[in-house]
């Protein structure tokens, strides 16, 4: 016997069975519920659909209340979950299905047909409807059906491709997901049993499903999922459920305080407020502290779980662009180019090892061997630490503008672009240069009172003039981005390709 996810689902559906588990829309599941639920698929995809220990099921839908049901539903069936992006074409959703051996996978409504055009270019797949499943909500009786895998054997894989646009699957298994929980649950500033927690981002994704679904469930919480990012919703299910936890980009954490009903709501419920995948701005943080939150920058990925390091609570304004020494179990470090230990205060890549690291990447044998060299996670981003150790992110390694040889930093270029009044998102991309090889592009999305003279102007105040963009985009639509809410570099890259051709020089 070994310890699962479907274990602690059953251990609370037994304590505590009228708890709520899930909440979506104004409906809700108990973990009695849940538990029957989530029993009853798992036997129809043994007994009816042929699924056996480590079959990997798709699952592919947006946010609803059956999403995280159909999730618990085939880990406890013995699968191997593969969530699936709701918003990729049947070509990307085919180079998944064929990278992870998909034999089953579970359809929301209104995506059959993306199911069946993504099934039709390549090998075929079961297709199981929500309407299959969702008959099977309500019986007569309990139902315990589980089959449990070992503890080091797959139970879900995490296809990521990030800012990289190289898609990947990540590996868990019950021991890193158990560990992650463990480490999320032994310092002052984590979660606890019984925690609510408001989630605005994908079920699909690691955040989501790790942070959301899995880690309620082992801790007998409560989560409530938005279908989407609503502020003014955001704010009123926060009150509503006197909710603990919140986590996301600072996307989210910006966007929330433009709702009307921030002002006058009461957070104080809030304890665990955990922001990351992009530079904190101060003022953002000061903006929630002001209604007695403090964000805790982070520094994570995929391969790490999710979240490798935070910020501890005493030290969130004192270190605003820190994220912490790494966790209980967990190290973060920075190595030079020799890959060794860089100085303090030296740029190097971070590293990561901890129990709550994958094992590696599905059937790519030598992508694991390229990201897990010594016990350590290479995670393709440069950092550095201070003397005791805090880290702080600087930019994917990849990312980085090289101009007439020096380095520089799209984030800190980033960094200063968001500083100025009415600017709502910036990516800064390299752009071909004759003389200097590359040289910085700031694609902006911002009111109109913000144009290329006010952009330029700011950036020569505060940054070196090697650093200042030679090409500003002005645009009033969003800049895309992942699922995640990360910028979405890649497309962004591929967009502008060509802008120092289709562009004028502004400096």
């Amino acid at each position: 016997m070994t310890a699962t996810i479907g274990k602690a689902l059953d251990w609370w559906a037994r304590t505590a069975p009228d708890r709520t588990a899930l909440v979506f829309s104004g409906e809700s599941l108990t973990y009695r519920q849940v538990r029957d639920f989530s029993s009853r698929i798992a036997r129809l995809l043994v007994e009816q659909k042929g699924v056996s220990e480590g079959d990997r099921v798709g699952l592919l839908g947006p946010n609803s209340l059956t999403w995280p049901v159909a999730a618990l539903g085939t880990l406890k069936s013995g699968g191997v979950l593969v969530p699936l992006n709701s918003r990729y074409r049947p070509a990307e959703l085919r180079k998944i299905a064929d990278d992870a051996g998909i034999g089953v996978v579970i359809v929301a409504p209104g995506f059959e047909q993306l199911a069946e055009d993504t099934a039709a270019i390549g090998s075929p797949f079961t297709v199981v409807t929500y309407a299959d499943i969702e008959e099977l909500r309500d019986g007569a009786s309990a139902d315990d059906f589980r089959v449990d895998r070992a503890p080091d054997e797959p139970t879900s894989v995490l296809f990521t491709s990030g800012s990289t646009g190289l898609s990947k699957g990540v590996v868990l298994t019950n021991r890193t997901l158990l560990s992650i929980v463990l480490e999320n649950t032994l310092t002052e500033e984590g979660f606890r049993p019984g925690t609510t927690t408001l989630l605005v981002l994908p079920l699909a994704f690691t955040p989501g499903l790790v942070y959301g679904l899995l880690i309620t469930t082992v801790l007998g919480g409560t989560l409530v999922i938005e279908p989407e990012l609503n502020p003014s919703s955001a704010v009123k299910l926060l009150e509503q459920h006197s909710v603990e936890a919140i986590f996301g980009v600072p996307l989210i954490f910006e966007a929330i305080p433009r709702a009307p009903e921030f002002a006058d709501a009461d957070l104080s419920s809030l304890k665990t407020a955990i922001v990351g995948g992009a530079a904190v701005p101060v003022p953002l943080l000061q903006r929630w502290a002001d209604k007695g939150v403090l964000l805790r920058q982070i520094y994570g990925m995929t391969g790490a779980g999710g979240v490798a390091t935070a910020t501890i609570r005493e030290e969130a304004f004192e270190f605003p662009d820190r994220c912490g020494t790494g966790s209980i179990f967990t190290e973060v470090k920075v190595f030079n180019a020799d890959g060794e230990p860089a100085a303090p205060g030296e740029e190097g890549e971070l590293v990561v090892r901890g129990p709550g690291v994958t094992p590696g990447y599905w059937n790519d044998p030598e992508t694991t061997a390229q990201a897990l060299r010594d016990g350590w996670l290479h995670s393709g981003d440069l950092g550095t630490a201070d003397e005791d150790g805090r880290v702080q992110f600087v930019d994917r390694l990849k990312d980085l503008i090289i101009s007439g040889g020096i380095n520089i930093s799209p984030v800190e270029l980033e960094i200063a672009i968001m500083a100025i009044d009415g600017v709502q998102e910036v990516a800064v991309i390299a752009a071909h240069d004759d003389r200097f090889g590359e040289t910085p592009a700031a694609i902006v999305t911002a009111s109109p009172e913000v144009d290329e003279k006010v952009v330029i102007e700011h950036c020569e105040k505060v940054l070196a003039d090697f650093k200042v963009p030679r090409y500003v985009v002005i645009r009033q639509e969003p800049l895309p981005r992942l699922p995640s809410g990360k910028l979405a570099k890649t497309v962004i890259r591929d967009e502008y390709k060509d802008v120092d051709t289709r562009f004028d020089k502004v400096r």
